[in-house]
């Protein structure tokens, strides 16, 4: 269908899309060049993308010559979305998590303005049962910093949620994987609970083991995301969104695939070794 002449598509929202980490040696070949040693990763990783989600923090609270480190090797405008320490989510389940708390957010504001969403992933034995934890936890939450939480039960999509996280500025983290159905996670979109979106492409298998190359034809899927990308209303609404290695294979070709169907220009692979920087 052919649009009126002088129609304007509504802005698409500021958009960062990225992967789930940065090191992996199945990477080097076909993102990095043959022989990029794990030192060098994230410096030629930004150099494709403008943001990563941090996995290495749910493990344990970064030291802060690590977080220096990541600042070092990367340009200005690149952010990082760092995953809550697992103590805080599985281990103590929100309880008494206090202190923890404390040193993992001081250690986030060390990124400065380059700190994206913090993710508070829950894990998938976490039920509505456990919503008074929840809600205390929401009101430890700093206001100068962004926060999503991911849900791993169906039974947190639900209005009381919604209600929850929208009063606490906290967005719901959509994902597509194998708890939510995907038909949920795509209406999300439509019903943001704060400012920002925080988008994750899991995948429904941990089968794939080889990632060095897509397995799985996610043409059909991206188009639908990237629909629903395109549907969100205003300009100063942000979205970011990472991709994980099961989802299709090879989350950097999922990734690059999903910002040219945004019609942005993703640097190839073959550019992000020929060059110093491209910023």
């Amino acid at each position: 269908m052919t649009e009126p002449a002088g129609t304007q598509r509504p802005p698409i929202p500021r958009v960062r899309l990225g992967t789930m980490g940065w090191n992996y040696a199945a990477w080097v070949g076909p993102l990095y060049p043959s022989g990029t040693p794990s030192r060098e990763m994230l410096k030629l990783y930004a150099r494709a993308f403008d943001t990563v989600e941090v996995d290495s923090t749910w493990y344990a609270v970064p030291a802060a010559n690590t977080v220096r480190g990541w600042l070092d090797r990367t340009p200005d405008h690149f952010v990082f979305s760092l995953k809550m320490p697992r103590e805080i989510t599985h281990d103590r389940r929100l309880h008494g998590s206090d202190s923890v708390l404390a040193d993992f957010i001081d250690r986030a504001r060390e990124l400065g303005p380059r700190l994206g969403p913090v993710l508070i992933q829950l894990g998938p034995d976490f039920s509505t049962d456990e919503r008074p934890a929840l809600e205390r936890f929401l009101t430890l939450l700093p206001a100068d910093v962004r926060f999503a939480v991911e849900f791993r039960q169906p039974g947190w999509i639900c209005e009381e949620t919604h209600e929850l996280l929208t009063a606490h500025r906290v967005a719901l983290a959509i994902s597509d994987g194998r708890f939510i159905p995907r038909d949920w996670s795509l209406a999300l979109v439509r019903r943001p609970t704060t400012d920002f979106h925080y988008l994750r492409w899991l995948g429904d298998t941990r089968e794939l083991t080889d990632h060095s190359h897509l397995q799985i034809d996610r043409t059909a899927d991206l188009q639908e995301w990237a629909s629903a990308i395109r549907a969100v209303p205003g300009e100063a609404f942000s979205i970011y969104g990472y991709y994980n290695n099961h989802y299709s294979g090879h989350s950097p070709a999922t990734a690059h695939a999903m910002l040219k169907l945004l019609g942005q220009n993703p640097v190839a692979p073959d550019q992000v070794g020929d060059q110093i920087s491209l910023f």
